[in-house]
């Protein structure tokens, strides 16, 4: 029985702690673009401008 009184408290403390992180991170914009990483992997760079066509002229 003392176990849960030291158990219980903290499993609280935990959950709001946990509550408290999950509430700092949907505040902080964390989960607005879900698809935006996604798409940035299947997608290449734009090709960079090449230099020696324009040394030519």
């Amino acid at each position: 029985m003392d176990a849960l009184t030291l158990l219980i408290p903290l499993s609280l403390a935990l959950g709001l702690g946990a509550l408290a992180a999950f509430l700092w991170t949907l505040r902080s914009g964390q989960y607005d673009d879900l698809d935006g990483a996604a798409h940035r992997i299947l997608f290449d760079d734009a090709p960079p401008p090449d230099e020696h066509k324009d040394s030519t002229r």
